[in-house]
């Protein structure tokens, strides 16, 4: 029985945002333009952007009885993401942000509190609700319990889309073997391979066993390889007017994942993911300004004179 399309079982924050004229200067004071809170983290931002694009979606990570839980629950159910998984544990809450926007370029600074945050639980949700999904979102929090997912969905033949930022953790490598549709950072890839370029960083990336494997570069676009006796391709970056850029990358790894579950190619997966990371950053807050399906197929028409 399908659970869902796309299943997440991640890292969830509650992100108070604070939008500035300019960054600070040492020891002094600036008033905030203005102060918003809202929903964030690798997961819960990839899942929005996927129910939004038309998925139906399902997390089932760990998460408490805490305020902030709640406003994370309270967000999944506004935005139709299914949480009848949820592993509920009193120990557990979300990561905690706070976010410097500076206003004229849309730059951002995250400071972040990861006390009681877990993410994926190490025995759940069960095998078959992890079977019954068309893609499982993976990050690295709760490693021991994203291992078991991923090697489960693998197991099944479902496709395992990685969302990882940070490697310097026991077991990493292991979830990283186990991803099927890697899409990471230029600055992970470099950092993680030490390779002298960004191709040969994706080259070093790829294994047998991996469908693709894509490097996002912000406003360069991103870069994919296939291992399929191909050069790495280029797709540009969508040019906007950025606001904010804050989840731009978790909304293009939802996105691709719901472009995924919806069995679009893989170049029409990637103009999907990088259209709509482009939406998002012309609105304030990580998820304000992720389109809907319609939203994003008339950008699409627009900048590509076709839809996907």
């Amino acid at each position: 029985m399908l659970s869902c399309d796309v299943l997440g079982l991640g890292c969830t924050a509650v992100d108070d945002v604070l939008y500035l004229p300019h960054y600070p200067a040492a020891d002094s004071k600036l008033a905030v333009s203005r102060r918003e809170r809202h929903c964030g983290g690798l997961t819960a931002t990839a899942l929005v952007a996927a129910a939004r694009l038309g998925c139906r979606c399902a997390y089932a990570g760990a998460l408490g009885d805490d305020p902030d839980s709640r406003f994370v629950l309270e967000t999944f159910a506004r935005e139709g993401v299914d949480t009848r998984f949820v592993v509920r544990r009193p120990d557990t809450r979300p990561v905690r942000s706070v976010i410097l926007v500076e206003e004229p370029t849309g730059a951002r600074t995250i400071l972040y509190d990861v006390e009681g945050a877990l993410g994926a639980d190490a025995r759940r949700p069960a095998q078959p609700v992890i079977a019954g999904c068309r893609v499982l979102l993976v990050d690295r929090w709760g490693l021991p319990g994203m291992i078991r997912a991923a090697r489960l969905a693998r197991r099944a033949g479902i496709p395992v889309v990685a969302d990882l930022e940070t490697f310097e953790l026991p077991r990493f490598d292991e979830l990283l073997a186990l991803a099927d549709h890697l899409i990471v950072s230029e600055n992970f890839a470099r950092r993680y391979t030490q390779a002298p370029n960004l191709e040969a960083s994706l080259r070093a990336l790829w294994r047998p066993d991996r469908a693709v494997v894509v490097v996002t570069a912000g406003a360069r676009g991103a870069w994919w390889w296939t291992g399929e006796g191909e050069e790495p391709r280029h797709l540009p970056a969508f040019a906007v007017k950025a606001v904010d850029t804050t989840g731009c990358g978790d909304v293009f790894h939802g996105a691709y994942a719901a472009a995924l579950a919806k069995n679009l190619p893989l170049e029409a997966r990637l103009q999907v993911a990088a259209a709509a990371a482009a939406l998002k950053a012309t609105q304030p807050g990580g998820q304000t300004g992720i389109p809907r399906w319609a939203a994003l197929q008339r950008f699409l028409r627009s900048r590509t004179g076709s839809s996907r």
